[in-house]
């Protein structure tokens, strides 16, 4: 039996990072542990393109136009949609996950999703710092997983 295992080596990788400004507070949180966890994880500074747009739905279309340069080995989302007083909520939190997944369905790019969807300013701001490192994690560890499919059975 041949296993590939978990490898979360993040030389050489270029990372780009689409970050929603709405709850601005929680999205630069999100960011700055994922950027810290993306280092820690041995990519440079310098391979981490960080990209904003206004919200949650504008998030998929940049990450798709991010895939398509073919410049990133991963592609991280990142903001917070928090539940109000009407059904926009639950539209933008499904919407925009479909979105981020049909982009790495699409492009063969991986992206991991810290689109935050809570019921409170609290809880988003709990979640924020966790979340990030949790992306820059995960999006680190598919962007090899993917290049070891690659490299062994292409």
């Amino acid at each position: 039996m041949k296993q590939i295992g978990k490898s979360v080596d993040g030389n050489e990788m270029r990372i780009g990072i689409v970050r929603a400004r709405f709850n601005e507070e929680v999205g630069l949180a999100e960011l700055e542990a994922c950027r810290v966890h993306l280092m820690e994880l041995g990519v440079h500074d310098d391979d981490i393109t960080v990209v904003s747009v206004p919200g949650a739905l504008e998030v998929p279309l940049v990450l798709r136009e991010l895939a398509a340069t073919e410049d990133f080995d991963a592609l991280i989302a990142l903001g917070a949609v928090i539940r109000g007083e009407t059904y926009h909520f639950e539209i933008v939190s499904n919407e925009s996950a479909s979105g981020i997944t049909q982009v790495q369905l699409d492009t063969g790019i991986p992206v991991a999703n810290g689109i935050l969807t809570v019921d409170t300013d609290e809880q988003a701001m709990a979640r924020a710092p966790v979340k990030g490192k949790d992306c820059a994690e995960a999006a680190v560890e598919m962007a090899n997983l993917l290049r070891r499919i690659d490299h062994d059975y292409r």
